[in-house]
């Protein structure tokens, strides 16, 4: 919301300061969110006054002016390019040092084509202030030289932009901000009664309403004799110094009333109104052109004003182009009505049109004010146009809007935190308006003005249906007493100043703030972090993908197809997010990016039950470092992927197994499943399937893992001990088991482990071989044991018992020999 300070002026009698203005709207809720001076940019440029022009002895389409431009200035030479340029002519002068916005220079004194130029004379486009122009500005004949142009043109009016928040509708006008600044202490408020205009005729127009629901009252009566043509000045700059644009004298009106009153008003041209009627009706389809010339289909939902030939106007939102006033209209239709602000908003936003006067409506508009506004704008019209008023005619009758709130004043310290006294409470809001009907030493009962439509409105309330009628009823009654009082609160607090209340904590609470996670969200959290220090690149997919891509990876029943998908290539809930993240693989490898990691943490559905699944892939080869060949990625990487997430995760990887029954999407041979225990199972791992890889497209090795995140147990929590360091050297001795090839290496490593749990600190393996010196069907398996002594160092007759334990849990284990 824009204004001046002189049109706030007119509403109120202070003597503060701009900056004191700015500072108590802040205070009271309609902050400031600019303030712009436009003459402060202009002060340096002057009137003057061409003293003699006569034309540049080296240029045909210049002249050499002497001007008159005050102390300082009273003979100056400038070299002029005007057209228009004359002896006697007023004009505005630009001095040297000053900065011209339209042309973005700042005028040096020099020589122009020979002769000397100490300044420039201007056109209001060259000020930013005008259009295009052939030639420079005319000032009035009587002006005199040596003004500052900002003063002369009345340009150092500083326009005010104050936030308005949706509930105040009444602040939507410069007599609404007047009040509530003088309800603040800021000044007085000046009284406004407009007068009546007495009509000579029956208005050749009338109303009818058939759409009571959207428009409950309306008046307006016909001025006929009007001569419509340019706004006088002080109409025009107050307009355009808030942005508007001046159009003529009776569409300005309509605007200053709409600024000034916060009261949207129309004009139509009375002669092209057809069958002497309009009706305020729902539209039927029909398409009309707008003011600003756009073609508008309305619905039966939209309220509009039609005459014997249509659709004439969208109801509170724009006039049609067909009526609108011209230059050429001699008679008027004013029209002043109430519309419902839930449907103007509704008819706005579905027809993507808006205007101030739809803006106003929607917030709600000053129900008591038709009248009054109507005969203000009648008086205006009849002084500025001439002509003369038809009697009122009206449709609908104004609505009951008389409302009533109760303010318990000590709940002003209770909600507030402010402690106000009484009387102090209730004086601020007969400031507001409010009117007092009756009072006690603990309460008072106030009337709510007409203009505040925010204050004691009855709320909407979403009442569960199975509410007994009698519950349901006193709940909604004890919501809007409630609501008045607290309206009233803000009131008192606002006019206070917000900066006044005391800022108070909320209370807390609990004393142990909760946890900002849950174990899971954490353990998600984690897992993504795990993931991605392993070089790995989180993607996020549908949850559905199509049909036959499913059925890859373990099936597609019918339950989880979808009837009607988003897309046909999207019907199937997907099995696993490995699906999502394969096409991915496929995706970049056909645009050459074979070599890449990719993690997905999400749902996996089966016809059982839904669970979180954190898989990866691996695709391609590995990097190459000098010395390091490139390798084709192998089912070990996304085997040590799982381990470390599932490590993080606090699983103990020694009570770990691992099977080589993993399911058909992965490779029978180059796969397998960790468990802890027989029926827990952790998570996949291996080689994709051929099958798969080449139903996707994919000619590159391709490894995967799940972990079924959910299904890992949460750690027991344990006391946090120092942790125990050896203050001897470690002992790494390497060992090589002959064995068959089908009992699995874990159980060697288990049986390492456990052959003496006090000094094996470490096992881990190094090498499989087959071949040349061992017999077929077995392999030889290398791997390095670490030995931790804690409270003596070992001597070799120590290390070989403790070797000769671990070869001797090795054979019993799992029958293998050393090498």
């Amino acid at each position: 919301m824009k204004f001046t300070l002189s049109w706030l002026y007119d509403h109120l009698e202070t003597q503060a300061t701009l900056a004191e203005i700015c500072a108590m709207l802040n205070q009271i809720g309609l902050e400031v969110e600019s303030v712009e001076n436009k003459g402060a940019a202009l002060e340096p440029f002057l009137t003057a006054r061409i003293l003699d022009a006569q034309p540049h002895p080296n240029a045909d389409r210049l002249q050499v002016c002497r001007v008159d431009a005050g102390p300082g200035f009273s003979d100056v030479q400038v070299v002029c390019g005007a057209p228009n340029a004359r002896k006697d002519l007023a004009v505005i002068f630009a001095p040297p040092g000053a900065y011209v916005p339209g042309l973005d220079i700042t005028i040096k004194a020099g020589k122009v084509r020979g002769e000397l130029s100490g300044g420039m004379l201007c056109s209001l486009r060259e000020l930013g202030l005008g259009e295009e122009t052939s030639g420079i500005a005319e000032l009035p004949a009587d002006t005199l030289p040596g003004q500052s142009y900002p003063d002369f043109a009345g340009l150092d009016d500083v326009v005010i932009d104050i936030a308005i928040t949706p509930n105040r509708g009444d602040a939507l006008g410069v007599r609404g901000i007047a009040r509530d600044l003088a309800a603040a202490g800021l000044g007085t408020l000046r009284p406004w009664l407009a007068e009546t205009v007495e009509g000579t005729f029956a208005s050749p127009v009338e109303w009818a309403i058939t759409y009571p629901e959207a428009c409950p009252w309306v008046l307006g009566r016909t001025i006929r004799g009007v001569r419509n043509g340019p706004s006088p000045d002080w109409l025009r700059n107050r307009l355009e110094s808030i942005g508007l644009r001046s159009i003529s004298t009776l569409v300005d009106i309509t605007n200053y009333f709409c600024f000034d009153l916060g009261r949207p008003l129309h004009v139509f041209d009375a002669n092209k109104i057809a069958g002497g009627r309009l009706t305020l009706c729902r539209g039927e389809g029909e398409t009309f052109r707008t003011l600003d010339g756009q073609d508008c289909t309305v619905t039966a939902e939209d309220c509009v004003i039609a005459d014997q030939n249509g659709v004439q106007s969208l109801a509170g939102i724009m006039g049609g182009d067909g009526t609108g006033a011209t230059e050429a209209t001699t008679d008027v239709f004013v029209e002043c009505a109430l519309f419902d602000p839930v449907r103007v908003a509704l008819s706005s936003r579905r027809l993507g049109l808006s205007s101030d006067s739809s803006y106003r409506f929607e917030r709600g508009v000053d129900q008591a004010l038709p009248v009054a506004a109507l005969e203000a704008a009648t008086r205006m019209i009849v002084e500025l146009c001439g002509g003369e008023a038809s009697e009122v005619v009206s449709a609908g009758q104004q609505p009951a809007w008389q409302r009533n709130a109760t303010l318990r004043f000590d709940r002003v310290r209770d909600l507030g935190g402010l402690d106000v006294p009484a009387d102090e409470s209730v004086a601020l809001l007969e400031k507001l308006g409010f009117e007092v009907h009756a009072r006690s030493e603990t309460q008072v009962e106030l009337g709510v003005p007409s203009w505040r439509n925010d204050v004691a409105q009855a709320p909407v309330l979403s009442q569960g249906r199975d509410l007994p009628a009698d519950v349901a009823a006193c709940a909604a009654q004890g919501v809007a007493t409630i609501e008045a009082e607290s309206d009233l609160v803000e009131e008192v607090l606002r006019l206070k100043g917000l900066d006044a209340v005391p800022a108070v904590p909320l209370p807390p609470i609990s004393v142990v703030p909760g946890a900002s996670l849950t174990p899971a969200q954490a353990r998600f959290a984690l897992a993504r972090r795990v993931l991605a220090a392993r070089g790995l690149t989180e993607t996020v997919g549908f949850s559905f993908v199509s049909h036959e891509e499913a059925m890859h990876f373990g099936g597609a029943p019918e339950s989880l197809r979808l009837l009607n998908p988003i897309a046909s290539d999207l019907d199937q809930m997907r099995p696993t997010p490995l699906v999502n993240l394969v096409a991915a693989i496929r995706h970049n490898s056909v645009r050459g990016w074979g070599d890449i990691g990719l993690f997905e943490i999400g749902p996996a559905f089966a016809e059982a039950a839904q669970q979180t699944l954190a898989a990866g892939v691996r695709s391609g080869h590995t990097q190459r470092y000098p010395g390091v060949p490139s390798n084709a990625v192998s089912l070990w990487a996304a085997k040590a992927d799982a381990l470390e997430l599932l490590r993080q995760f606090g699983v103990n990887l020694d009570a770990i197994t691992t099977t080589a029954d993993a399911p058909a999407w992965y490779h029978p041979g180059r796969s397998g499943v960790l468990r802890q225990g027989p029926k827990n199972i952790l998570a996949y791992f291996g080689e994709l399937h051929p099958s798969v890889l080449q139903a996707a497209g994919i000619d590159v090795p391709v490894v995967a893992f799940e972990v079924f995140v959910e299904g890992v147990p949460q750690p027991k929590k344990k006391k946090k001990s120092a942790p125990v360091l050896s203050a001897f050297q470690p002992v790494r001795r390497d060992f090589a088991f002959v064995l068959a090839q089908d009992i699995p290496v874990e159980s060697v490593l288990r049986a390492v482990r456990g052959a003496d749990r006090q000094l094996v600190a470490d096992v881990s393996l190094f090498d499989i071989y087959t071949g040349q010196h061992v017999a077929e069907g077995m392999r030889s398996v290398g791997m390095e044991v670490t030995l931790q002594p804690t409270d003596k160092s070992l001597t070799d007759a120590e290390l070989e018992a403790v070797s000769e334990r671990i070869v001797a849990a090795v054979s019993k284990a799992t029958g293998a020999v050393l090498r």
